[in-house]
């Protein structure tokens, strides 16, 4: 086999036992065949089209899997072709980014086989979780083989999506907090809302096929690359990953509901913004009414003269200059 050129991971593992790794992936085929009871993981880092068409042929992949591992921005899926299964999920991280909160969606495409579990990282991802995860659960190595490394697999990315929603759901509390307040939230706070709002919604759309995806990995019927000693543990991933979905559509349905919250809030201090200015113009326009209608045009002081001008005019400018600063402090202009 023609080694990838991109960066690689390799381990080898034998009845639960890592036998080899950090070799080359060029020797990959060879390791397996000398050792008929191993398994293999292979790790591509943003491998390149030659890199897959490298591993294509000693690992028997279809060109089908092969382009959709190329590819990016893939949805989630898992599929079957002969003799290998093809997965597309992606890791969630949510970091703080100032006053928000910035989602980093990681790629991962997997080609399942009945001996090798290859991974292709589409962006930089630390793989040290998922080593972590197959290292405290050696001995599950042993009986399950490669639908061990697929379970270590699908279960850190299913407990990173959960996180990325708890995440959410603690940010949420601080915009709902704020948004709930007496009288309308101040735009910001509101465009805050919007974001959580946009991010949730990118959240769910990674998230919300994964409990069928694992329900398929878990059906053995086409080749049985999933071992049935591991099916409870299969099944626990997927109620975690159920779990994760129920509460990333909780949020968005709260999210919706606190939103609707505020702009009911802004209607409700609009229509008493509205009655107040009523109430003024109601003021204001009954004497002018009255001395309207009577005719009333007195003499003011210095009336008829340059001074008397001036002096009214300061009052008008006076009287409306005064009338903007109230009605600016309190916010209806």
């Amino acid at each position: 086999m023609n080694p990838p050129s991109c960066p690689t991971q390799t381990r080898l593992y034998e009845d639960g036992t890592v036998i080899a790794e950090g070799f080359p992936a060029g020797q990959a085929a060879r390791k397996l065949a000398a050792h008929p009871r191993a398994v293999l993981w292979l790790d591509l880092d943003d491998p390149e089209m030659a890199d897959l068409a490298a591993i294509a042929e000693p690992f028997h992949l279809h060109p089908l899997a092969i382009e959709d591992a190329a590819q990016d921005h893939e949805a989630p899926k898992l599929q079957r072709y002969p003799g290998h299964l093809f997965l597309n999920v992606y890791a969630l991280d949510i970091a703080a980014d100032g006053d928000r909160l910035r989602l980093t969606k990681h790629e991962i495409s997997a080609f399942v086989t009945d001996r090798a579990l290859i991974t292709v990282r589409k962006s930089s991802i630390d793989t040290a979780p998922l080593v972590q995860r197959w290292d405290a659960d050696a001995a599950l190595t042993a009986a399950g083989g490669v639908s061990f490394l697929l379970y270590g697999l699908l279960a850190v990315v299913v407990e990173g999506q959960f996180a990325a929603a708890l995440r959410l759901d603690s940010a949420m509390d601080a915009v709902e907090d704020a948004l709930l307040e007496e009288g309308a939230a101040p735009r910001p706070v509101r465009m805050r809302g919007v974001a959580l709002r946009k991010l949730v919604a990118a959240v769910r759309r990674p998230v919300a096929p994964m409990p069928d995806l694992v329900s398929q990995a878990m059906r053995t019927d086409e080749g049985h690359l999933i071992d049935e000693r591991l099916q409870p543990y299969y099944r626990d991933v997927e109620e975690h990953a159920r779990h994760t979905v129920d509460e990333v559509e909780h949020l968005r349905d709260r999210i919706e509901g606190v939103l609707q919250a505020d702009l009911a809030e802004q209607g409700n201090v609009l229509n008493d913004t509205t009655r107040k200015l009523a109430a003024w113009a109601a003021v204001i326009a009954v004497p002018t009414a009255l001395t309207g209608f009577f005719g009333q045009n007195l003499p003011y002081p210095g009336y008829m003269t340059a001074w008397g001008f001036v002096l009214s005019t300061a009052v008008i400018a006076a009287s409306a200059a005064g009338l903007y600063v109230y009605l600016r402090k309190r916010g209806w202009l």
